[in-house]
């Protein structure tokens, strides 16, 4: 069991102090969507919540699109009757389109719509960060912003980010309203916001929350090739590109020195993964899925883990 407090950190300007790792709901969506994660079972969803809170974790990061509700459900059912909510992060822009596949939207009135709908499935007054999902279509990313600010300046929305933005982007939005949060994803295997988008944040003291620290589970140490193979056909992963030949065979090959390395400090290869996008100045969170109650401990170690330079030449051997 993981008992030591877990490390917090102020999230860019926004005066909220949360742990250093946050529980993503992206796969309790489960799978009757464009990019659900296979069959889930509610219940174990509920119960994986309560333990991540029980552990400390201190805010929850969902999305409308999630199982189009159906996270932003669960994450409500869950926080029920709980003594000490966490903070509530949440997206829009992303609409049920045709045969449960994602539509795009930041016009003002769906953005409005999709926040009183959010606030009712998550039984909150206020949403504690609300975020635009993707930056699509490009041409109404200005409007699409300046609904977010409205939402804020209501007190529907304490704080307002993106997801996925550039950095040309980034400039272009905050011309309308300052952007206190971006949210990119950020692994081993996905490193190009090391170029432009965390020096960015950085020197904008913009909060930076990275999803898919461990890769969409390509680098917890138990994605094997017959795993992959006996991955439901409503599991994304099982069409995404790092999940095939000849990416798989790579990223198995950084999940054998992830796993050496998590042997010296008697952890796993998951939370090594997490703590090494957590080195980085810019990144101030990692958000992590779980699916199930058990695995929430294995990777909670990834918020005091110091891994050191040697380590990192391990791990990154030819990743770069």
């Amino acid at each position: 069991m993981y008992q030591t407090a877990l490390k917090k950190r102020q999230l860019g300007h926004t005066g909220l102090e949360i742990t250093r790792v946050g529980f993503g709901a992206w796969a309790i969506g489960g799978g009757d969507w464009e990019f659900g994660w296979g069959p889930q079972d509610d219940e174990e969803s509920i119960a994986a919540i309560h333990r991540a809170l029980e552990q400390g974790i201190n805010w929850i990061d969902t999305a409308a699109a999630y199982g189009f509700g159906r996270s932003e459900q669960m994450v409500g059912r869950a926080l029920q009757g709980v003594a000490e909510r966490p903070y509530v992060f949440t997206k829009c822009s992303l609409l049920p389109g045709p045969d449960r596949t994602v539509a795009h939207s930041l016009k003002r009135d769906s953005i409005l719509r999709e926040a009183g709908a959010s606030l009712e499935r998550l039984g909150v007054d206020a949403i504690d960060l609300y975020q635009i999902h993707w930056p699509i279509p490009v041409e109404d990313i200005e409007e699409g912003w300046a609904a977010l600010a409205e939402l804020k300046e209501q007190g529907l929305v304490r704080h307002i980010g993106v997801s996925n933005f550039d950095v040309d982007q980034l400039r272009q939005v905050q011309q309308i309203a300052p952007v206190e949060t971006v949210q990119p994803q950020y692994s081993l295997i996905e490193r190009e916001i090391e170029q432009d988008i965390l020096p960015f944040a950085q020197e904008e003291r913009i909060g930076v929350i990275v999803y898919s620290p461990m890769g969409s589970g390509m680098l917890t140490g138990k994605m094997t090739r017959a795993r992959i193979e006996q991955m439901s056909d409503s599991d994304w992963r099982k069409r995404d590109e790092r999940f095939q030949e000849p990416r798989l065979s790579q990223n198995l090959d950084l999940v054998d020195r992830l796993t050496a390395v998590a042997e010296r400090y008697d952890t796993t290869p998951g939370a090594v993964a997490v703590a090494w996008t957590l080195r980085r100045p810019a990144v101030d969170a990692a958000i992590v899925g779980f699916r199930r109650p058990d695995q929430v401990d294995p990777i909670l170690p990834a918020t005091s883990l110091e891994l050191t330079d040697e380590d990192i030449i391990e791990i990154e051997g030819s990743a770069r």
